[in-house]
């Protein structure tokens, strides 16, 4: 398993933080997601046989937020 810190734009309140880690604990190979509003950040525990920081960004994306570089 790897652990991956993603910096998350649009995150304000707590209803964005449950949305950004459903849509990334859907994903095939996700085992948590941990959203930080305050930091802007979301640590996603995953494996990277199964789901890609790619894959990760998509699920982010499709949940009406940005991931940042």
């Amino acid at each position: 398993m790897d652990k991956i810190t993603l910096h998350v734009e649009g995150m304000s309140c707590g209803h964005c933080k449950a949305a950004v880690e459903k849509a990334l604990k859907e994903l095939a190979g996700v085992l948590g997601a941990e959203a930080d509003v305050a930091a802007k950040t979301v640590a996603v525990t995953y494996d990277p046989g199964k789901v890609g920081r790619d894959d990760l960004a998509g699920a982010v994306a499709g949940a009406g937020y940005e991931v940042k570089d």
